[in-house]
């Protein structure tokens, strides 16, 4: 059996992770040898007592990787082990690199680093669009999006990035074939079709749940050359990406918010701690210029096609955050009569969305 057949079906056995099949091999000498040792060989490598021992012992005779393998080549995934060579380069640098990658979609060789983009799953149309727009920025500059495909922040930085026809990578905590939100599989789907990629360790069949979640972020960071946090309160999952980036040696960037927002206080606790302040885009690609050659992205913010002058007018008058009615009239120089039923308009085109307080917004 090859070093890539051990791993993959190292993987399929429960209670077993990356760190603990390290220690096995370096008493073992290989991945393969663990298929074959007995319990009392398991047991001389540190952290594996007698229960741990006879588990894994049992999974690995349970374990069917050619009926696994068989369903995710049917399913159309590829399938890469860290005994590969087109495994990414920059996940073998992390404490805990993956023993498998489930993919769907077009694998990089090799794999440039991207920027992670994370936050929280409840977010303000501010932290929308603020990551939909960096996103873009990103990606259009060359450099692919990394993200966990959850809802919120993940979900438009996807979004952000496909809209440049850029790269995107989406790491999600379970199955490839279990994805999670549900909602998200037509975007998953997109992914993969348009040049990205999107990955997971688990096996299929598994479920998300507390423990993958947390697990799955290490990937999220240890893909990047950073990672930005755009808008996350202070318990959100966000931060722990943010955590893993600094103990990968990655750099961590952060947007500002609004001072009254809780989902703004994760990201302004890790610039007081020394994260880098973003307040464009460019804050990001500076810090790679050095390591890729990047694409101009001062382009304009696209404005929908089909708009009536009147109608584009108004449509780049409403800005990032909620735009009051008063200052969209004050920066077109439309009579307010003409302000409304542009507005109006522009609702029913869906591109606009009107908010309490006469406020506007762009939609996603």
């Amino acid at each position: 059996m090859t070093e890539s057949e051990a791993y993959f079906t190292i993987n399929l056995v429960s209670g077993i992770g990356p760190v603990r099949v390290r220690r096995l091999i370096e008493r073992l000498g290989s991945a393969a040898a663990i298929l074959t040792a007995p319990t009392s060989k398991l047991m001389e490598a540190e952290g594996i007592g007698r229960d741990l021992a006879d588990k894994i012992h049992d999974g690995i005779r349970k374990a069917e990787p050619n009926r696994e393998r068989d369903l995710a080549e049917s399913l159309g995934m590829k399938i890469l082990t860290f005994a590969d060579d087109e495994y990414p380069a920059s996940l073998r640098e992390i404490y805990d690199p993956p023993l498998v990658l489930y993919t769907k979609g077009t694998l990089p060789n090799p794999w440039p680093k991207g920027v992670a983009v994370v936050g929280s799953r409840i977010t303000s149309n501010y932290g929308l669009e603020m990551t939909k727009k960096l996103s873009y920025q990103i990606a259009y500059a060359g450099v692919p999006v990394i993200s966990g495909l959850a809802r919120g922040i993940d979900t438009a930085a996807h979004q952000g990035a496909l809209a440049a026809k850029g790269t995107t990578w989406a790491v999600i905590g379970c199955g490839l074939d279990k994805m999670y939100p549900p909602e998200n599989q037509p975007l998953a789907d997109l992914i993969a079709e348009q040049k990205g990629c999107v990955i997971s360790e688990y096996a299929l069949g598994t479920p998300p749940d507390k423990r993958t979640f947390p697990m799955r972020n290490r990937i999220v960071s240890g893909l990047s050359f950073g990672v930005l946090v755009v808008e996350a309160g202070k318990e959100s999952g966000a931060l722990i990406t943010a955590r893993q980036a600094l103990e990968q040696g990655r750099q961590v960037f952060a947007v500002p918010g609004r001072i009254d927002n809780p989902q703004s206080k994760g990201c302004h606790q890790l610039i007081k701690e020394g994260a880098s302040l973003v307040e464009g885009v460019e804050d990001i690609l500076s810090a790679l210029e050095f390591l890729l050659p990047i694409r101009d992205v001062t382009v304009p913010r696209p404005t929908p096609a089909n708009l009536t002058p009147e109608e584009a007018k108004v449509f780049d008058a409403i800005e990032l955050d909620e735009t009051p009615i008063d200052l969209i009239t004050q920066k077109t120089g439309l009579p307010s009569g003409a302000v409304s039923s542009t507005l109006l308009r522009l609702e029913m085109k869906k591109l606009v969305k009107q908010l309490p307080g006469k406020m506007f917004v762009r939609t996603a």
